[in-house]
């Protein structure tokens, strides 16, 4: 129930006859009914007629026990898993918030808040003490266990785990049990970060001693029922789940549509109720069906251009300057987002963290500029350039990109590649490329996993040891001006130095219908952060 609009009517009417009407309407009462039971009672009309509005509003917004969905996601792999620590894409991330729960879970502000742990603490941010929840159980009974944190955690570390958090892990030291019902954690050097870092999707807490992903075994608010890597994915509700009466729905399937119009149609078809990584050119069509709504959520999820430093022209530094000017980030945000963005400026940071830099000159398309950096590095012929609908926007960015290298003579080659596949046999294996960047919840996860030199994720293979240098110690720092200066310094080595282009910050458009409620925007990505699945309900 909608606490604001059931504390008026508590207070204007009285608790009794409030939960009163609130039966009635369960029955099915209408509005016009509510109103005769107000009006019979000797309530005035004009009086009446609003108290039943504010009724039928908290009633609306009470969450309804029962009911299937079907989410169609914009990605779907082979590769998929039920592994936390190898999940790489959102609709992974959607099936770990399903199964899974971690230490803590990041809300709408990204504040870490108390999850499998009802408390965190610390004196130095080096030594971190967890208090677990009591009462939780995973989905085959077992009780939750301080040696389930424990494996969960230090499995990270492990290189044989080939954990795509093994950056992050890299800085615990120790994680050992401390207590009954207590976990210690810490660290080479002190990080503030660290309630936000085990709030993060590949840091969910799995059975101690799982070797074996396939039965999606968690504390989660749903279970597995069927798994279909690149298929689909059906669970159902976890009534054993330690949080009072969630989940709401009875099962939820999900499905990976890599064709966006693909997702549109089915959603307006009435085959989906939710869908993901809507193009902005779909919105109207979508709006103007009846019973449908869009759920935007502005983030700092990105689309990037990738020069490989390693190999092919971007290991010229003219080339990939050359590249960077190419960038008409204002047409780009126009004409591919219609406005859904807001510009970028090559460095990774957006605008809503509190650590972005503000002050760095925005790099503007200059033709001039990047002709003489062409000129300059001695690349000529024919230059591949690697897009696909997996990677948000990219083929749309690259075909802006080819039109601006042909005024200043420089031939791309737009290799257009299927979305299947796409991450796993052409995301950074491609000299020239797309990579598409979900938010991440700190500034430190982000660099961590982008950019630190030994990232399995640093796309273009930047690597500098003074930036590494910065990162680590911009986690000790506890002074946070000193702290916002060195993410500062490392904004401006990446725009200067890494071979990454970032012309927009990209808000997140999904689809759903008007009878799925509960949704609201966590800018940790779309659907809710990828955590709808427990916060969302059918309307009767």
């Amino acid at each position: 129930m909608d606490d604001k609009n059931k504390s008026s009517l508590d207070h204007l009417i009285g608790a009794d006859e409030s939960q009163r009407l609130m039966t009635c309407m369960q029955r099915g009462a209408t509005r016009r009914d509510i109103l005769k039971i107000l009006m019979a009672g000797g309530m005035q009309a004009t009086l009446a007629g609003g108290l039943a509005t504010t009724a039928m509003t908290a009633h609306a917004q009470t969450p309804r026990r029962g009911g299937r969905i079907t989410v169609g996601s914009d990605t779907a792999s082979v590769s998929d898993t039920l592994d936390p620590a190898k999940q790489s894409n959102k609709t992974d991330y959607c099936r770990g918030t399903m199964l899974y729960n971690g230490l803590t879970t990041l809300d709408a502000s990204l504040t870490p808040q108390p999850a499998l742990a009802e408390s965190f603490a610390t004196k130095d941010a080096k030594v971190w003490v967890f208090k677990l929840r009591k009462g939780v159980s995973f989905h085959d009974g077992k009780p939750l266990t301080p040696a389930d944190v424990v494996f969960s955690i230090l499995r990270h570390k492990d290189p044989a785990t080939a954990s795509k958090a093994k950056p992050l892990a890299d800085q615990i030291e120790s994680v050992k049990e401390s207590g009954p019902g207590e976990v210690t954690i810490t660290l080479t050097s002190a990080n503030a970060d660290l309630p936000v870092i085990v709030g993060t999707f590949h840091f969910h807490i799995v059975k101690a001693g799982t070797t074996d992903f396939n039965a999606g075994i968690g504390t989660g608010p749903y279970k597995l029922k069927e798994f279909k890597p690149g298929i689909r994915s059906v669970m159902v509700r976890n009534d054993n789940y330690w949080k009072p009466g969630k989940p709401y729905l009875d099962e939820i399937e999900l499905v990976g549509i890599g064709d966006e119009s693909a997702r549109v149609n089915a959603l307006l078809a009435g085959s989906l109720d939710l869908v993901a990584n809507l193009n902005p050119r779909s919105i109207e069509r979508i709006k103007g069906s009846a019973g449908y709504a869009i759920l935007e959520t502005q983030s700092g999820a990105y689309t990037d251009l990738i020069l490989r430093k390693d190999v092919g022209p971007g290991a010229n530094p003219d080339f990939v300057m050359a590249m960077k000017y190419l960038l008409d980030r204002e047409v780009m945000k126009k004409n591919i987002t219609l406005g859904h963005a807001v510009l970028g400026n090559d460095q990774p940071i957006d605008p809503t963290n509190r650590f972005y830099l503000a002050g760095l000159p925005q790099r503007q398309m200059d033709l001039d500029k990047a002709k003489f950096h062409l000129q300059k590095s001695g690349v000529t012929g024919r230059v591949p350039v690697v897009a696909s609908t997996a990677a948000m926007y990219s083929v749309d960015i690259a075909t802006v990109l080819q039109q601006s290298a042909q005024r200043i003579g420089l031939e791309l080659e737009l290799k257009r590649m299927p979305a299947e596949g796409y991450w796993s046999n052409h995301w950074l294996n491609s000299p020239v490329g797309f990579g598409n960047v979900n938010p991440r919840p700190s500034a430190d996860v982000l660099l961590t996993q982008f950019f630190q030199s030994a990232a399995p994720w640093n796309e273009s293979r930047y690597k500098s040891e003074k930036f590494d240098q910065l990162l680590t110690g911009a986690r000790a720092e506890i002074d946070v001006g000193k702290r916002k200066q060195m993410y500062a310094d490392m904004q401006t080595m990446i725009h200067e130095q890494a071979g990454i282009g970032i012309p927009m910050f990209l808000a997140s458009l999904d689809g759903h219908s008007s009878k799925l409620k509960g949704l609201s925007p966590i800018p940790l990505g779309g659907m809710m952060g990828y955590s709808f699945a427990e916060n969302v309900w059918l309307d009767a």
